[in-house]
């Protein structure tokens, strides 16, 4: 039995991470600043930005899934918000790189793109949006992602390391569904995520995939369900929101993501499964 240290793993999604790996029987260690509401694991509390304390919660592990973080812009200050995101990570990388362990799944975000915490949000380059999009963050949040990715190349470049950066859409756990039939007509909601969404389970799953494919290297994946947060058609969507985007890149004949999962299904085998229309139980408008 394989032990996973997934770190972040008392937060709204990092629970639905260890739960998982737990049920599909990994020896699991979460690592956070304080304990779970339901202790699925063993629990340490550390200071992912002390490289000694990192180590030692790292010790004996076969993988790590980085999850901790201060999750959004304006929570904290900006410099902390990047210092903590970026130090963590490193220390993740370089401590998982010196007791040899050799894959690490590290939470990225949409937000690097640069459209959701801008002053002024710029249109997207073109939809679907994928891992090739450029990503132009302005805020201290978005660029810790930036940079967190491109630490992850540095290692794999150094050690060989195999290092998924999961560029998550906005995360649903099952009880914030309830709080979609509020939107979900509304074009000028959520126009800053592209309307894309990713239930906590499915985002469970892409991490353990991440773990268990082999011959990644050191890659950049979108994840995101297969539809829009929306009952209002993507291409009627952009229109409404985003006009003089043109470059678009998919028929969108009805509900389809604006952020592009199709590298994460084939390179991972991954399939997201739970829809809010199905949670939610409203049926499509025609």
């Amino acid at each position: 039995m394989a032990k996973v240290v997934i770190t972040g793993g008392s937060g709204m999604l990092g629970r639905w991470v260890v739960k998982h790996f737990v049920e599909q029987g990994y020896e699991v260690l979460n690592v956070d600043t304080r304990r779970p509401e339901e202790e699925l694991c063993p629990t340490l509390i550390a200071d992912l930005e002390n490289l000694g304390e990192t180590y030692s919660v790292l010790a004996g592990a076969d993988a790590v899934v980085h999850l901790a973080a201060i999750p959004a812009a304006h929570i904290r200050t900006p410099e902390v918000t990047f210092r903590n995101n970026v130090m963590s990570t490193y220390n993740i990388l370089e401590a998982a790189a010196g007791l040899g362990i050799r894959k690490a799944v590290i939470a990225s975000s949409e937000s690097s793109y640069g459209i959701v915490f801008a002053v002024n949000p710029p249109s997207p380059q073109y939809v679907p949006i994928d891992e090739k999009h450029p990503q132009l963050p302005e805020d201290s949040y978005g660029l810790s992602k930036v940079v967190n990715e491109k630490t992850a190349e540095m290692f794999h470049r150094r050690t060989g390391m195999q290092v998924v950066s999961l560029r998550l859409g906005n995360v649903i756990p099952p009880e914030w569904y309830a709080r979609f039939p509020s939107f979900i007509d509304k074009p000028e909601e959520r126009d800053r995520i592209l309307w894309s969404y990713i239930d906590t389970r499915d985002a469970a799953v892409a991490c353990r995939l991440a773990i268990e494919t082999d011959g990644l290297g050191a890659v950049a994946l979108n994840i995101a369900s297969d539809d829009s947060s929306m009952n209002v058609r993507s291409r009627e969507l952009m229109s409404a929101r985003y006009p003089g985007v043109t470059d678009i890149r998919a028929p969108l004949e009805g509900y389809e993501t604006l952020l592009s999962n199709e590298q994460a299904k084939k390179l991972l085998g991954w399939q997201p499964t739970h829809k809010w229309r199905e949670e939610v139980g409203i049926q499509r408008s025609v």
